[in-house]
């Protein structure tokens, strides 16, 4: 089989991280695989946020677990994350956002590094702490977060895939 489609099938999400950061060469590879996604017209209307520091990784934690309701820490202790805003002027921006986690999401699984999509960027991004952090980096535009990518390396086993459904497919 293929080696794409083992990584397809064999990613799986990780919720359990270990402290360390990932090589930098393996996060600029993942990094690379989401600007390679697929976006509709090729407008490429997302943009990646690479987040290493501590300090703004706890910051955007605490963000994301207040519009969550919870105290807890929704990253699950990965220690650096990838956040996807998209364009909302293309029509096709959720789906280009989408597919550019995708395409991280398994480039890091490839990469032999753990990862799992992380939800509430659009709300963290639309309150003014968040506008304020887009403003910081320079960054303008009708944005919508689509979602964070917590990286690192798994604390825990990878657990194996749920067998697909009967009905998953249809033939015509």
């Amino acid at each position: 089989m293929a080696e794409t489609l083992i990584t397809l099938k064999t990613r799986r999400s990780c919720r359990a991280y270990k402290p360390e950061l990932i090589e930098e060469e393996k996060l600029n590879a993942i990094i690379e695989a989401g600007t390679y996604a697929a976006t509709g017209m090729g407008k490429q209307s997302p943009i990646i946020i690479a987040v290493t520091a501590k300090a703004m990784r706890d910051k955007l934690s605490k963000m994301n677990a207040s519009v969550m309701g919870a105290d807890m820490d929704p990253f699950y202790g990965a220690p650096e994350l990838l956040i996807v805003l998209a364009n909302k002027d293309i029509p096709t921006y959720v789906y280009d956002g989408s597919l550019v986690m995708g395409n991280m999401m398994n480039a890091a699984a490839d990469l032999g590094v753990a990862s799992c999509w992380i939800h509430r960027a659009k709300e963290e991004f639309e309150s003014e702490e968040g506008k304020a952090i887009l403003k910081d980096l320079g960054i303008e535009g009708n944005y919508e977060g689509i979602g964070h990518l917590i990286l690192g390396y798994a604390a825990k086993p990878t657990p194996q895939a749920a067998p697909r459904k009967d009905t998953y497919v249809y033939h015509i």
